[in-house]
């Protein structure tokens, strides 16, 4: 056996849930990326996914991978970074395993995450929200629940996720009212 799969067992099992406690998304996340690399690994280099090593997942590899992920499967800069990500994690995880195979590791950790342009978030104009807000029938229960439901997520910003999770005793309306929240990362909120 190779020490490519022992690495990639632990990585999930020991690290991934036990240590991190890392979310269904995060570990699906990683699932595809490193089955995508091991693919990608298993076309360039002739090897059965059974008979690859760390040796094979070189920095060039590495390189040539995410080269394949931007210009033949038309990922984003970002899930390009996402990607690195999960092999630096990967590979954080490797080098305390494998140290016979440092000098290979500080190669592909040194693989840095490419530059992207962030985004402007734009807000809505209060025509924009006068218009959004009149959609809702207010005459039905229906209506008036997604009247309630936009308003809420105009005035604190909350993302859909948290908006639909809501249960009645996360809304506080005493002085300081606040909406009470679980967001992404499962981390816990309160938004006036």
């Amino acid at each position: 056996m190779t020490a490519l799969a022992p690495v990639l067992q632990g990585f999930f099992t020991d690290r991934l849930a036990r240590q991190r406690h890392a979310s269904p998304h995060t570990v699906a996340a990683y699932r595809d990326t490193l089955r995508l690399l091991v693919g990608f690994a298993r076309t360039r280099t002739g090897k059965a996914p059974s008979r690859l090593d760390l040796a094979d997942l070189d920095a060039p590899l590495i390189g040539a991978f995410l080269d394949h992920l931007e210009h033949e499967r038309h990922n984003s800069v970002r899930t390009r970074n996402a990607r690195l990500a999960a092999i630096h994690s990967l590979y954080a995880y490797a080098e305390l395993r494998h140290p016979e195979h440092a000098a290979l590791i500080a190669r592909v950790r040194a693989i840095p995450v490419k530059r992207h342009d962030q985004a402007i978030v734009d807000f809505l104009t209060p025509a924009e929200i006068d218009a959004l807000l009149a959609a809702p029938e207010p005459t039905s229960w229906h209506g008036q629940r997604d009247h309630a439901l936009l308003q809420l997520a105009i005035q604190t910003g909350l993302r859909v996720s948290e908006l639909t999770t809501l249960h009645r005793n996360d809304v506080s309306l005493g002085v300081g009212a606040h909406v009470r929240c679980h967001g992404k990362g499962r981390k816990e909120r309160i938004t006036p």
